[in-house]
């Protein structure tokens, strides 16, 4: 009888490689998400479709806090603390962390920001800052683990699906066969994710452009622009608006003149809620009733 051979097993290198693998096409699908609500949101600042830009905004933001951010938390539990142990790593991680915190930071500039355009340079900023990071990721982070004989990449990111990308590879990291760290990758890299969550896509419009209902009022804030401006955008924002959709225009005085023409123009079409009255700061509630 012939004797049969087992066949050899994935090396924990080959393993880490296709964990490796996997991470980066998710750093790549990443990426891709923020990139694309990125320039939604600069497109519609530049194109002064105000309310759109405040969707593009909200949009983004959801996206960062349901994405990217988890992701960065999950890197530090599971991937900086094997990394930082190394006399070669130490530096990367804290810079890493560095970057983290920045990230963070941008993400509470990006809410806060007082003006759409404001909104779009910290977007601009952080994509940047989040390209780099994830170039130093890519190139010399995961190389450093791969290359550690005792460190083993699937085992350390076992069920963790904001790292991965997909509820699949919960099931399939924690071994180190070629099944499991095949499937990583082909998930991560987009191969039947279908979970909606994870940065692939599968939760995105097939039009770039395409951002959700906005469930709260956007706002037009005028003090920032220059007073020969203002009257002309307000006047072709709410132009712009459909029945039942609502700006809260803001204002550094009260708005009477602009208010008087937007009356004159829209009549019973516009109904004007105040908000706020002074003394710094003036808020009017502007809703189209119907179209013209």
């Amino acid at each position: 009888m012939a004797q049969v051979t087992a066949a050899p097993a994935v090396s924990r290198a080959t393993a880490n490689e296709s964990t490796a693998q996997a991470i980066v096409s998710h750093h790549a699908q990443l990426s891709a998400g923020l990139n694309q609500r990125v320039e939604a949101l600069v497109h519609y600042v530049d194109s002064q479709f105000l309310l759109k830009a405040e969707t593009a905004r909200q949009d983004l933001l959801s996206y960062l806090r349901r994405e990217i951010l988890p992701h960065a938390q999950a890197e530090e539990a599971a991937l900086y603390p094997p990394a930082a142990a190394l006399s070669e790593g130490r530096l990367l991680v804290e810079g890493m962390l560095d970057e983290h915190r920045s990230l963070t930071a941008l993400v509470t500039e990006l809410a806060d920001a007082g003006s759409l355009v404001r909104a779009a340079a910290t977007a601009r900023a952080l994509t940047a800052l989040f390209a780099v990071h994830l170039t130093k990721e890519n190139d010399l982070l995961l190389p450093l683990l791969v290359a550690t004989p005792d460190v083993s990449l699937t085992r350390l990111l076992a069920g963790m699906h904001e790292v991965l990308g997909g509820e699949e590879h919960a099931h399939g990291a924690p071994g180190e066969g070629a099944t499991g760290a095949a499937d990583a990758a082909g998930t991560a890299a987009g191969e039947g994710c279908g979970c909606g969550g994870c940065g692939c896509g599968g939760d995105q419009p097939a039009d770039g452009a395409a951002v959700p209902v906005l469930s709260v009022d956007a706002r037009l804030d005028v003090r920032d622009v220059p007073h020969n401006q203002r009257h002309a955008l307000v006047l072709s924002t709410v132009e712009g608006l459909s029945p039942g959709e609502a700006v809260v225009l803001v204002a550094s005085h009260a708005p009477g003149p602009v208010l008087a023409e937007v009356e004159e123009r829209f009549g019973r079409q516009i109904r004007m809620e105040w908000l706020q009255s002074g003394p710094t700061v003036w808020q009017v509630r502007l809703e189209r009733l119907a179209a013209a």
